[in-house]
């Protein structure tokens, strides 16, 4: 099931997506795989503490996180992942490590590795660790309103 405030979003904004079920996975990979979906179109949420300010990475399910590349992108400030116990409270309607990438809805800003604008579609976690949205990029761009940057490299 999506997520409540995904859901209102999404339709309230006239947002062309479709919605997918799987079984239950925790990984972006497992994810990724379960809905038949290959892990460079799949975008998963990474969160962030930026100068102790929670914030979200949104990357390819097959990179991970280079926090030194982030923190040079982003003017030398202190960047680190950020702990369970420090986001757990800011999704109250998400199962934990499956929120949208939706800053926005959140009150955090959205950093994109810049390798996401070059695929037509993109898939995430909708909220549960059973659910997945699919959209064009161009629409989760328009919704996001993320920052671009490239700071992942290849598992």
């Amino acid at each position: 099931m999506l997520s409540p405030r995904l859901h209102h979003f999404l339709d309230e904004r006239h947002a062309p997506y479709t919605t997918l079920t799987h079984h239950r996975t925790i990984t972006a990979q497992q994810t990724a795989d379960a809905a038949h979906i290959g892990n460079r179109d799949f975008a998963k949420t990474v969160m962030l503490k930026i100068d102790g300010t929670l914030a979200m990475m949104v990357m390819p399910a097959a990179y991970r996180a280079d926090l030194t590349r982030l923190s040079r992108a982003l003017g030398g400030r202190e960047v680190e992942l950020a702990q369970e116990s420090e986001f757990k409270d800011a999704f109250a309607d998400c199962e934990l490590g499956a929120m949208p990438p939706f800053g926005n809805l959140y009150g955090m800003p959205v950093y994109v590795d810049a390798r996401l604008t070059g695929e037509a579609e993109i898939a995430f976690n909708a909220g549960s660790h059973t659910d997945v949205v699919r959209m064009p990029y161009t629409e989760f761009e328009r919704l996001a309103q993320p920052e671009l940057l490239y700071m992942a490299h290849v598992m």
